[in-house]
């Protein structure tokens, strides 16, 4: 597997030059053709009774979404020219009940998707659901970029998040072209079960696996010594000096991990370093 189709997906203009920007840096890395999707959102649900609001009212909305998405497609091809890259530029606009099926459909027909981080003080409401979208509905592995960082670029050294999840295998399968070129790969495991089935050699079946692929691989198995898993991970990734974290997404349900938080969210939230997800 390689990655020839990259998907950038930018809702707002705040952050629409350094999300393309680091696409465009993965797309020459990988010499990829690059999708830029510039989604206008209007924001009402048509399904409820807003008093006082009318017709014109409801057109005003979708115009507004209309010129949002102009807008935006109009910087995004201004910082495409010259980059001697395959691109194209799309405007899209949808009711923010519909983001997830609308990202979705561009989603399906790519290999990889690079989206601003959902959670943080200056993110729109409208943003989890471009994350959702790619990943669920459009089965693309995504890379949630941090709020500050480095260029993104091929990773040096990877750590990935092992607790034999499928969702985690999921990931792993997905990055191998990131895996493989990498110089390190460190498959981290935190308080592997005492009585599992492979207790005596925690992550050695992947190690196997991805040095078949020629990926460099080290084991770390660590304890649990902070209440969160994701801080662990994140421990570990900040003093291997990661380039990217690879992880399965949401091992409990969507719901819980919303209402509840957990690792996945909490990864979101807090990393500073690229996270690779896929599920």
């Amino acid at each position: 597997m390689s990655f020839k189709t990259i998907l950038v997906v930018v809702t707002d203009s705040l952050h629409l030059e350094s999300t393309i920007s680091q696409g465009i840096g993965m797309a020459e890395a990988l010499d990829a053709h690059i999708d830029v999707v510039c989604l206008g959102v209007d924001r009402t649900q048509t399904g409820y009774y807003y008093a006082g609001m009318n017709a014109s009212m409801l057109h005003e909305t979708v115009r507004q979404a209309q010129n949002s998405a102009q807008t935006m497609a109009a910087k995004a091809k201004k910082l495409m020219e010259g980059t001697g890259l395959r691109w194209s530029v799309n405007e899209a606009i949808c009711q923010l009940a519909d983001i997830t099926r609308t990202v979705a459909s561009y989603a399906r027909f790519s290999d990889l998707a690079i989206l601003p981080r959902p959670y943080g003080e200056d993110r729109g409401v409208e943003v989890e659901p471009v994350v959702e979208g790619a990943l669920f509905e459009g089965q693309a592995p995504v890379i949630v970029l941090p709020t500050k960082g480095k260029a993104l670029q091929m990773p040096k050294t990877v750590a990935i998040g092992w607790n034999e999840s499928a969702e985690a295998l999921r990931a792993v399968r997905s990055a191998l072209p990131f895996l493989k070129s990498a110089q390190t790969v460190h498959i981290v495991v935190i308080d592997p079960p005492q009585h599992g089935p492979n207790r005596s050699d925690p992550g050695g079946q992947l190690s196997a696996y991805l040095a078949r692929h020629g990926a460099k691989i080290e084991i770390d198995v660590v304890s649990k010594t902070m209440p969160r898993v994701s801080d662990v991970m994140l421990r570990c990734a900040n003093d291997m000096d990661a380039d990217m974290i690879v992880m399965g997404a949401y091992g409990h349900s969507r719901f819980r991990e919303a209402i509840l938080g957990g690792a996945t969210r909490h990864m979101l939230e807090t990393s500073e370093v690229p996270v690779f997800m896929a599920h």
